[in-house]
């Protein structure tokens, strides 16, 4: 099965977190997080949306509620036109937060997400994600959808982490800033579930993904990224537009050419090589004006560390080489400029310069180039495909500031050659980074993948509980205790039995249905209206034990069960019991050697080389279950409440084993009750959706019951009094 429009044609959904998106007035460069792909990704869902096929885009990002930010980023939904829509996510602090520090509210905006597609009533053809952190988001949300994943990286952890390293910085103070090692997990991860990668250049999969385990080459496309010709054209014959009004203060011979370079102010950007070039270059200097353009700023001292340090090199060496009258350095400058910018470029003789130390794409080169401006750009990376498509410009090298001085000066004094680049730019950035172009060449390679299934219907219960529930009480089996609990546990189900037309009663466990139900028939625990055992795997329902065969279908894709079984049979350190005890969607095994067995990470690794599609988890010391790729408890929790209209923040999760912690992230109300939950769960601490309570078992589940009132109003509460932080 191929994807393809259908009755009601395509229907995307695009996934970019971080950073501030809006359909105008992008603010570029204002901080590390709103730069290119911001733009991008805007112009990409727009783009889409204007194809008779795509019936609707959807671009979810995350809402924020911050008063040094603008209100549009407040607005959960925005319309883009032409059936595209930013949706706007809530998850984690309403505050504007750098990327680095969202990684504990993803979960959150995965259930947002479903909820928002839940009420569009379709089921989207394709989801896809835009960076690392929108990478960890598109998994899950293709997962639970049972569609394709197409991502797109813009840049990678592992790249990063090298130049930092080589430029000097420590292991511990790049993963304490930028989280580093969540990152690259959250990569190889989508590397693996992603049935489509684009990438801009050829370069990025030779040099950036070649240093990732699970990247496939079969799975990479190359797509360059459009340019929006009607915002980026060449300069009409009449042209004073604003901003050359802000560039003439700093400028005492302002119609000299222009040398124009546009970035954040990153140190990446190797701004400061640049004005060591035009600094050190007495020629250049009496030929043209150097206008840099970082960013936007109102107070360096009020900015974070990164920026502050950059601008303030960027001022010492310009009051070190003297360019006072020469050179240009506005703090700031509307989205509406931009175009602009180039323009007065083009429209001086001057050129557009990128010397980065490295660029994955350079969308600023197609737009430079549309308008005219020739480009001299870094070597290293994308712009050697631009270059050589556009033929518009040179490569330079971005740690030779003398060359580059040479360079610039040579290119402003061979005006033949300056006519020649601009008109190639133009003309050609039409033929091959057009919107229209990337869109097309997008919908053939998409409409190649694999199809989406249709969401299962729910299984037939007349006159079920489930049909009449608005919210569920969620344990795993580790929570309900031993059989000396008796007290608690009998006010627990007494609570259910007053409230049996409000609330469901679900019981979870990694262990198998038979082992279960003897459990809690020793226990003295009723059938639950809902069970979900061998990790996810299995769901049933009521007294009869209904098998929820929409959620095995959904699960069953790609899964190769005879294979997971031969090759961990052969796996040193590792037995299994006989095939005949096995779940239909898991293979239990147990590590019996633990200096023979290579680790879970290296089993997997050994999995997905041999292209077996599963995942393992560790049950305890010596026990392992793998399953499908698409299964979870918390991927089965989920399912389940789609599947009866359930909010996932009326559900109440009382866990506390190692395999609860996708169960308990997210949206429901979270609740660690087990006598080792700290020390099995401790990526929950401190989130504000999940409680360590003081009781255990049965009594730490009444516990929660009472802190989030589950019974009336069912929420966080405004002071947390029983979070294990304030005990």
């Amino acid at each position: 099965m191929t994807i393809t429009a259908g009755e009601n044609g395509l229907y995307i959904c695009l996934v970019s977190v971080h950073g501030l998106i809006r359909g105008e007035n992008l603010e570029l460069g204002r901080d590390a997080d709103t730069g290119g792909q911001t733009l991008y990704v805007v112009e990409l869902a727009r783009a889409l949306a204007r194809r008779p096929e795509v019936e609707r885009v959807d671009l979810f990002t995350r809402r924020v509620v911050d008063p040094r930010v603008d209100a549009d980023y407040a607005q959960p939904e925005e319309e883009l036109g032409d059936n595209a829509h930013i949706i706007r996510i809530d998850a984690g602090p309403e505050e504007y937060l750098p990327k680095e520090r969202l990684w504990d509210y993803l979960n959150c905006f995965v259930d947002g997400a479903l909820a928002h597609i839940d009420s569009v009533g379709r089921t989207p053809t394709l989801v896809h994600s835009h960076y690392a952190d929108a990478g960890y988001v598109g998994v899950r949300l293709a997962s639970n959808l049972g569609v394709p994943l197409v991502h797109t990286g813009h840049s990678l952890g592992r790249v990063k982490r090298r130049r930092l390293l080589a430029r000097g910085e420590s292991s511990a103070t790049i993963e304490n800033t930028y989280a580093m090692s969540t990152r690259v997990r959250a990569e190889e991860e989508v590397l693996l579930a992603a049935d489509m990668v684009v990438v801009s250049t050829g370069q990025e999969i030779e040099e950036q993904y070649g240093l990732y385990d699970w990247a496939d080459e079969d799975k990479m496309t190359v797509i360059p990224p459009g340019v929006n010709l009607e915002r980026f054209n060449p300069p009409p014959a009449t042209f004073a537009p604003p901003i050359r009004a802000e560039l003439r203060r700093f400028l005492k011979e302002p119609e000299r050419p222009l040398v124009l370079a546009l970035s954040r102010p990153d140190e990446r950007k190797n701004i400061a090589t640049l004005i060591e070039a035009f600094g050190g270059h007495p020629e250049l200097r009496d030929q043209a004006n150097l206008v840099i353009i970082a960013g936007k700023r109102d107070d360096i001292r009020d900015m974070d560390a990164g920026p502050r340090k950059v601008l303030t090199d960027l001022l010492l060496l310009i009051d070190y080489y003297d360019l006072y009258g020469v050179a240009a350095y506005p703090r700031h400058h509307a989205s509406g400029d931009v175009p602009d910018l180039y323009r007065l470029v083009t429209r001086s003789g001057g050129v557009f310069i990128n010397p980065a130390l490295t660029e994955p794409f350079g969308l600023t080169l197609i737009e430079a180039a549309a308008t005219g401006a020739p480009i001299l750009a870094t070597e290293d990376g994308g712009p050697r495909d631009i270059v050589g498509a556009c033929e518009n410009g040179e490569l330079i090298d971005p740690l030779d500031a003398g060359a580059m001085g040479e360079k610039i000066h040579a290119l402003l004094d061979d005006r033949e050659r300056w006519r020649r680049y601009s008109d190639n730019g133009v003309r050609r950035v039409r033929e091959h980074y057009s919107w229209d172009a990337h869109v097309e060449s997008y919908l053939e390679r998409v409409g190649q993948l694999g199809g989406g299934e249709r969401r299962a219907e729910r299984p037939e219960l007349p006159d079920h509980l489930l049909t009449q529930i608005d919210r569920a009480l969620v344990i795993e089996l580790a929570a309900l205790g031993d059989s000396t609990d008796k007290a608690n546990r009998e006010r627990l189900l007494e609570a259910l039995r007053r409230h049996r037309r409000q609330v469901g009663f679900v019981v979870v466990s990694d262990r198998p249905r038979h082992q279960v139900l003897a459990l809690l028939k020793e226990m003295a625990i009723p059938s639950p209206d809902v069970l979900i055992t061998r990790g996810g795997t299995q769901i049933h329902y009521g007294a009869h034990l209904t098998r929820d065969e929409g959620w095995s279908r959904h699960i069953g894709y790609a899964w190769q069960p005879d294979r997971v079984y031969n090759f961990l049979a052969q796996t040193p350190g590792v037995v299994l019991r006989s095939r005949a005890v096995q779940g239909v969607h898991s293979v239990h095994a147990f590590i019996e050697d633990a200096d023979a067995f290579e680790g879970i990470e290296a089993v997997e690794n050994e999995l997905h080389a041999l292209d077996i599609h599963a995942h393992l988890v560790r049950l305890t010391r010596n026990e392992l279950l793998a399953m499908p790729v698409r299964a979870s408890k918390g991927f089965a929790l989920r399912y389940f409440a789609s599947q009866w209209d359930i909010p996932l923040d009326h559900l109440l999760v009382a866990g506390g084993v190692a395999t609860d912690e996708d169960m308990l992230r997210g949206n429901p109300l979270g609740a660690v009750v087990t006598a080792h939950g700290k020390h099995e769960l401790p990526g929950l601490t401190g989130l504000d959706r999940v409680i360590f309570t003081r009781a255990h078992g049965p009594g730490g589940v009444l516990e929660a019951i009472e802190h989030y009132d589950f019974f009336g109003a069912c929420d966080v509460p405004e002071n947390r009094d029983v979070s294990e932080g304030e005990q």
